[in-house]
């Protein structure tokens, strides 16, 4: 092979690999995006679902708080308060909690509040719990979820915030009590956050 035709060898191998990571960068960017619109359309159809669109005015996906990291909330990072309103006036908030002691790790909620302190509901948006188990905690799967629906922080009193096995108002999971166990003390958790800064969450 001469010197000619090694550098043409050496242009072609350069060319495909510049191309190459071109296609890849690309590919990546485009699946990004693809899945941030995913997530958003996702996120979009919980709020409503929690919060449906004739009780607000507001764009609920834009009015929004960050707060700091909290225990109660579970989380060890700020975190995105979702707030709804109408007519200026205060109807609910939503927010990312993170329930710790899953049966297979942490598990992520929304759980909307009213403005009086009762729950407008909770979603499970993302877990690995175990399927055909705790998995039930999807609304898609199961309707345990809704239980929590209305209820406040004297709708039961707080000693009884535990599943049934407890002592608490709570139904377990069948197969599955750790999960439920997490999830009704997240939200209990939460409730209490919301009460203690029911003034700021709205500001």
């Amino acid at each position: 092979m001469n010197y000619k035709q090694i550098m043409i060898s050496g242009f072609l191998l350069w060319l495909f690999s510049v191309i190459g990571t071109t296609l890849v960068a690309f590919t990546q960017q485009s699946t990004l995006e693809r899945i941030a619109a995913n997530e958003k359309k996702v996120l979009l159809r919980n709020l409503y679902a929690l919060i449906p669109s004739d009780q607000m005015d507001n764009d609920i996906a834009l009015d929004t708080l960050q707060v700091p990291s909290s225990t109660l909330l579970g989380t060890d990072s700020d975190s995105v308060v979702y707030r709804a309103r109408k007519q200026s006036e205060p109807v609910a908030v939503v927010f990312n909690t993170v329930a710790p002691g899953g049966y297979s790790g942490n598990i992520y909620l929304l759980i909307a509040v009213y403005e009086d302190g009762t729950l407008a509901g909770v979603r499970a948006v993302k877990h690995n719990e175990t399927p055909g188990l705790g998995d039930a905690i999807e609304i898609r799967k199961s309707d345990w979820i809704l239980g929590f629906d209305g209820k406040s922080l004297i709708n039961p009193v707080v000693d009884f915030w535990k599943v049934k096995r407890d002592g608490g108002e709570f139904d377990q999971i069948t197969g599955a009590t750790i999960t439920p166990r997490a999830i009704v003390r997240a939200v209990k958790n939460t409730l209490e956050y919301y009460q203690l800064n029911r003034e700021e969450l709205y500001q």
